[in-house]
Formats: C-alpha cells, sequence, structure tokens
C-alpha cells in the first residue's frame, strides 16, 4: 500500500464501515490527502464537506477526526466522487475531485458486473477481481493520480452552534429550532410540515 496510514489503522477503518471496497480505498487516500495538507482534526479543528454518500465518507470520519456527530463532517448530497477540506484556524481549504481517467475501463468493468442482476459464478468470479483490482490501485497509486486537487467551490461552514429546541404543535416532540417550519400559524418539525405541504 502506498498511504502513510498502518495496516492496523486501515483494518480498523475497514471493521467501522463494515467491509472492504474500493469505495472505502477512495476515502482513505482522500483522507490522507487531507492529513497531508491540513493535519488531524485534533491538531487543528479540521471540517471536511463530502459530496457524496459513498462509503468512503467513512473513512474519512474514521481517520481524519471530522464526523458528523462533532458537526465538522457535512454531508452535501451532489452525487459527485468529491471532498472539501478546511483547517478552521487559517481558512486553508481545497476540493479534491476523484480523477474521471484514473484507471476508467477498470471501474466501468466494474460497474457493468455490479449492474448484472443474476450473475453466474463466473461473472460473480470476475467481479471481486476487479474489485479487488480497484481497490489495489486505488491504495498504490500517488495521490495525484486519484485526485483532481481544486480551489474549494463550497464556503467552510460555520462553527456548529448551540440552539434552541421547539416543540411540534403537531407530533408534541423537541427538535432544533433551526429545522422548524411554519404553517398555517402552528410551529411544526420538518417531518410533520412534509405531511401537510404540498409543494414539497
Amino acid at each position: 500500500m502506498n498511504t502513510y496510514f498502518s495496516e492496523d489503522l486501515i483494518k480498523n477503518t475497514i471493521g467501522f464501515h463494515g467491509h472492504q471496497c474500493p469505495g472505502l480505498a477512495i476515502g482513505v487516500r482522500a483522507a490522507e490527502l487531507c492529513l497531508r495538507e491540513l493535519g488531524h482534526h485534533d491538531e487543528s479543528p479540521i471540517v471536511a464537506i463530502c459530496e457524496t454518500d459513498m462509503c468512503g465518507v467513512d473513512a474519512i470520519q474514521a481517520l481524519t477526526g471530522c464526523t458528523v456527530g462533532k458537526g465538522n463532517l457535512i454531508f452535501k448530497d451532489h452525487g459527485k466522487m468529491a471532498f472539501t477540506f478546511y483547517r478552521r484556524k487559517d481558512g486553508k481549504g481545497f476540493r479534491a475531485l476523484l480523477n474521471p481517467d484514473f484507471i476508467a475501463e477498470l471501474r466501468k468493468e466494474m460497474s457493468r458486473l455490479m449492474a448484472i442482476e443474476a450473475p453466474s459464478a463466473e461473472e460473480q468470479e470476475k467481479c471481486t477481481q476487479v474489485r479487488a483490482e480497484c481497490e489495489r490501485q486505488y491504495y498504490e497509486a500517488d495521490l495525484a493520480e486519484i485526485f483532481i486537487k481544486q480551489e474549494p467551490q463550497i464556503r467552510m461552514p460555520r462553527p456548529a452552534a448551540i440552539l434552541h429546541s421547539l416543540v411540534c404543535e403537531e407530533c408534541g416532540e423537541a427538535h432544533m429550532e433551526s429545522r422548524s417550519r411554519q404553517f398555517a400559524g402552528r410551529t411544526l418539525c420538518l417531518t410533520c410540515f412534509e405531511k401537510v405541504e404540498q409543494k414539497i
């Protein structure tokens, strides 16, 4: 593996995610790029913005110190294999976009094999081999081959704030003030609001 993470740390990350796969390997390498450029969250506050919900987000959480629970991992459902990292103390940041040309044919073949609804034993074995080869290449390539490094396209989010809780006048459950909606003069949580609002 051409990564500065120890094998034990990689194993722990795989354990956290639940399985090993090419998507997790992409996240491991994105986390490595973050740590090389900006350091770990324990050294200076870091923010990660993930534009995908794929497996690699778990590696970002496991390796950078950025997590959903701490509010310094932000998920933007853009469906893009891109990760933006910021260091809060000086505003330094970058966006790492997966290079579409990197092992493009191999990734295309993996997608084709994974899309087969009732694969034969031979197709299953081929898919396993192609996935393993993709994973290997993600771990062994230089970071500059895997990612296109860009200026951030998303502003650095403000630090998390403690907000008041409001009680939904429909279900009676407390919810964050910033997630409340007014409808017909009543304060509603998002779940109840979506049940009555017709234009969502």
